[in-house]
């Protein structure tokens, strides 16, 4: 049985940081290419970051430069390291795995970002 579990997520004040992770059970995690997705109440799940089978990284604008993607393939878990949050990061937060022909989604968890 394959599962996503996402954890971390929390309230914190704008500024502030989290980690989030995504533990992996039931695949070949490090042949998945790993994503982290975001949806804000009312609005469509929306793109975060990227991290390659082979290691690469994108992440969307609006994260560039105050949240990192890692993943450690021992660990079959993902990461996403969120600096300097603000408001508008308000959103639950899902991982994705992604291979030929196969994909999983996480149950999200929540991150508020608020004072």
């Amino acid at each position: 049985q394959v599962q996503l579990v996402e954890s971390g997520g929390g309230l914190v004040q704008p500024g502030g940081s989290l980690r989030l992770s995504c533990a992996a059970s039931g695949i070949i995690f490090s042949i998945y290419d790993m994503h982290w997705y975001r949806q804000a109440p009312g609005k469509q799940r929306e793109f975060v970051a990227t991290i390659t089978s082979g290691g690469r990284t994108h992440y969307d604008d609006s994260v560039k430069g105050r949240f990192t993607i890692s993943r450690d393939n021992a660990k079959n878990t993902m990461y996403l390291q969120m600096n300097s949050l603000k408001p508008e990061d308000t959103a639950v937060y899902y991982c994705y795995a992604i291979t030929s022909g196969r994909n999983y989604w996480g149950q999200g968890t929540q991150v508020t970002v608020s004072s």
